[in-house]
């Protein structure tokens, strides 16, 4: 749970109270890593333990651990905001995301294929990358299977 008490590290930094709500939503994304989830999806799953929790308290919830680093916000062109757990340090650059523009599943892709690119810049134009993000947008294995088998 070294993770965890990181997080926790980063909301007192913050001045930010631990309320259950938070610390429900963190622990959430904590065991669900590799999820990309929406404030709805997020909202659903909090109500099974706070019946009476407010979709405006866990955006604000989420535009707070946004805020402080601790999720970091997505957007795949489907019109939903989505958030993950920021497990990266400052110095290592963000996963990769491919993107079925059929079914909307999103999969994460680990290896970093710009860092000759970042190199270059560097050398040609003084230009020092901290960090990017790169999703591809096509079509899964799956739909591409349905798809030759119709």
């Amino acid at each position: 749970m070294g993770q965890l008490s990181s997080v926790y590290r980063r909301l007192e930094e913050g001045a930010k109270r631990l309320t259950p709500q938070r610390e429900l939503i963190i622990k959430l994304f904590l065991e669900r890593p590799g999820q990309h989830l929406s404030a709805e999806e997020v909202h659903q799953l909090v109500k099974q333990e706070f019946r009476d929790i407010g979709l405006a308290t866990v955006y604000r919830t989420l535009e707070l651990l946004t805020k402080l680093d601790i999720l970091h916000q997505i957007h795949f062109n489907d019109g939903r905001a989505r958030y993950e757990i920021n497990r990266e340090t400052a110095d290592v650059h963000r996963h990769h995301h491919l993107v079925c523009l059929r079914c909307g599943r999103v999969e994460e892709f680990q290896e970093d294929l710009l860092e000759a690119l970042e190199a270059r810049l560097l050398r040609e134009r003084g230009f020092r990358v901290m960090d990017h993000e790169l999703k591809f947008f096509g079509v899964c294995h799956q739909c591409e299977g349905k798809s030759a088998n119709t």
